[in-house]
């Protein structure tokens, strides 16, 4: 049974055009007053504190378009997969995992109208063709610095350099797949993640990250989330490459540990809208209002998650502030994940991968 949450509730209907929301210049943030009165549009994402963010944060949007918001916590691809076959759509937009709008592009998803979204806020080229970015985190080296004091790890070449900088690392041993893994080694290998070929991919999993597996006297894995920020909040790893979410909590909780920002990994997750939307003019309108300076700041100030508008200034604790990742200094120590490759040799990483984690 599906669950709604009502946000707004919709004003008296105006018969406006919704060709008013196509102008030659977009303003990002913005709609034109009473241009989707009579229109109901469904947000459909993750649920918990991350949509009750999202939604907070397009209350100017209901406000100053007069569109009924509805909500849907229980996005899932397989469920798009099925509504758009079905030719029965429930969804108006959509927040994706990385993959999904270069995997999906015009078969699940479908083109932004970029005459209605104003893409100049963003990190410099942080969107694709049908997708813009929904959240950015980060995938971040962590050091003790009760372990390391005035050499502390600068970079992935020090975090697989177990003799220069002895002591436990923590890393990915899920069943999912970690391209950032592999990625990372490769760069402290001196290779380039932007060109990778499939037999960089087996080089980096059978000569670095297999002997990594066997030395267990250097290297623990986590499997969750939360396995990584206690990691951290006990000191059971010396160096860790986590999430920054989980880096910034740990932090906040006591643990002595600090991020060299040199060469993190830029993760997001998308906003897309679904192929065939009953009302794409209207659910570009929504990614467009999400998007605004404004809009980010509520939602980063409700979630700690990043803005994704570089103009954004949310106010944060210092302890957050510290983690923020969409500022331009930050972006600019940044590299970013190489998703077109791994959409486009999924199931070899798939098969490399399930014989690294085999037995750990």
């Amino acid at each position: 049974m599906k669950k709604y949450m009502k946000i707004s509730i919709l004003g008296t209907a105006l018969s406006l055009s919704l060709s008013g929301l196509a102008r030659a210049e977009p303003v990002v943030g913005e709609t034109p007053e009473n241009s989707l009165a009579g229109t109901s549009l469904t947000f459909a994402s993750w649920g918990g504190i991350l949509q009750e963010g999202q939604i907070a944060a397009l209350g100017h949007f209901t406000e100053q378009s007069g569109v009924e918001l509805l909500s849907d916590p229980a996005y899932e691809m397989s469920k798009l997969k099925a509504q758009v076959e079905a030719g029965t759509l429930n969804w108006d937009v959509v927040h994706t995992s990385e993959y999904d709008p270069y995997a999906h592009c015009g078969t699940l998803v479908q083109p932004l109208d970029l005459s209605i979204i104003d893409t100049s806020k963003l990190p410099g080229g942080h969107y694709t063709e049908c997708g813009v970015p929904a959240l950015l985190y980060g995938i971040v080296l962590m050091y003790n610095t009760e372990k390391y004091g005035d050499n502390p790890p600068a970079s992935w070449k020090d975090f697989f350099d177990v003799e220069k900088f002895p002591g436990t690392r923590a890393i990915q041993g899920s069943s999912s797949p970690s391209g950032s893994l592999i990625e990372a080694s490769l760069l402290a290998q001196g290779g380039e993640q932007a060109t990778m070929l499939t037999e960089d991919v087996t080089a980096v999993i059978d000569k670095a990250l297999q002997p990594i597996r066997d030395n267990s006297e250097s290297f623990i894995f986590w499997t969750t989330g939360a396995e990584q920020q206690n990691m951290m909040e006990s000191g059971e790893a010396d160096m860790i490459m986590a999430w920054t979410g989980r880096a910034m909590n740990a932090v906040k909780n006591g643990a002595p540990y600090q991020p060299a920002w040199n060469q993190w990994l830029v993760v997001e997750d998308y906003l897309a809208v679904p192929k065939g939307a009953k009302n794409p003019a209207a659910s570009n309108a929504l990614i467009n209002a999400y998007l605004g300076a404004e809009a980010q700041a509520i939602f980063a100030e409700m979630t700690s998650y990043s803005p994704v508008n570089i103009d954004s200034k949310p106010a944060l604790e210092p302890e957050v502030a510290a983690f923020q990742i969409s500022t331009p200094e930050r972006i600019a120590q940044s590299y970013r994940h190489n998703v077109k490759y791994w959409v486009s040799h999924y199931d070899v990483l798939l098969a490399k991968w399930s014989e690294f984690v085999a037995g750990y």
